[in-house]
């Protein structure tokens, strides 16, 4: 029964997706053993379902992407779920991983070990959390930013240009 959910989910999600994935040209499935060896180009989009067992790698991604290294050289709009998530372009969803990283600017939940983004418009909550420009909480046992709209949670909080570049336990800057 507790396999029943998560199949569900994820045929929901692909059957929601496939009208956009036909409309935008993107596919609405991925697998990937590792690039380029998978079903999608890697300079094609994914909107639906993508499945990396060891690392993938496409253009943007929409809707479920999991895996154990999820790569999108453009932007995602996902629940993306892996040991390495990178996006080189703008990321809206939530990031769950060891390592997430997006370069663009992104809109959401980063949960991790490291969660590190250029600008960051939600939620950090891992063991270390670094951004340039923070808009929300970052939560974890490493806060790091250059500035803060916000607050920060954690046993050293640095926010490089405030008032108040380090804090232990508590730092904010509206």
């Amino acid at each position: 029964m507790s396999l029943l959910r998560p199949a569900v989910l994820v045929l929901v999600v692909w059957i929601a997706a496939a009208p956009s994935a036909r409309a935008s040209g993107a596919s609405p499935v991925q697998i990937s053993l590792f690039a380029p060896v998978q079903i999608v180009p890697m300079d094609k989009s994914v909107s639906g379902l993508r499945l990396d067992l060891i690392y993938g790698k496409n253009a943007n991604v929409t809707g479920l992407d999991w895996g154990l290294v999820n790569h999108d050289t453009g932007d995602g709009n996902a629940w993306q779920a892996g040991l390495v998530n990178m996006v080189e372009g703008k990321f809206t969803g939530w990031q769950d991983g060891g390592f997430n990283w997006t370069k663009g600017e992104f809109t959401g939940l980063q949960s991790g070990i490291f969660n590190g983004t250029e600008t960051m418009n939600g939620v950090a909550f891992g063991w270390i959390n670094k951004t340039r420009n923070m808009h929300g909480l970052q939560l974890g046992l490493v806060n790091f930013t250059e500035t803060m709209h916000g607050l920060q949670i954690g046993a050293g909080n640095i926010i490089q240009k405030g008032k108040i570049p380090f804090l232990p336990i508590v730092n904010w800057s509206l």
